[in-house]
């Protein structure tokens, strides 16, 4: 299982935002940045959490924020953010969130396989606090890579 590779463009470090919606934005925002999606591709993953509710936080501190594959997905894309305050999304257990990835992917069959490698990443690790820790892009890529 291989994870599209995370551009600079796709990394926002230290941000300050008021709610998880803002948060979500942003990272959609990063994807769009990157070339990986349509601007609208962020109100869609807004509107997956206010229809589904927080399943998007799913470790403590982390949330993966997407959507289906449709027409707004231009590649796969992943952004990542990191918040200087955490922000609530109304998870009973894994709030407050304070990395928020933006995952795009262009076929369903790509978006489990890039689910399950990121899970890998986070699986048993401190992979969500040296992200939120972390000071530059390049260690963010280092961390996402397990070079840390």
């Amino acid at each position: 299982m291989t994870l599209a590779p995370v551009a600079e463009a796709a990394i926002i470090i230290g941000a300050e935002v008021d709610d998880w919606r803002a948060a979500v934005r942003l990272a959609g925002r990063a994807l769009s940045d990157s070339g990986s999606t349509l601007p609208g591709y962020a109100d869609e993953m807004v509107r997956m959490i206010e229809q589904y509710g927080p399943y998007v936080v799913i470790a403590p501190g982390l949330a993966l924020a997407h959507a289906r594959p449709g027409p707004d997905v231009l590649s796969d894309g992943l952004a990542i953010v990191t918040l200087a305050t955490p922000v609530s999304f109304g998870h009973p257990h894994n709030d407050p969130v304070r990395v928020v990835l933006g995952l795009a992917i262009k076929s369903s069959d790509g978006h489990l396989e890039s689910v399950a490698a990121l899970a890998n990443i986070f699986n048993g690790s401190t992979a969500i606090a040296d992200l939120a820790a972390a000071e530059s892009p390049a260690e963010v890529i280092e961390i996402m890579q397990g070079k840390t």
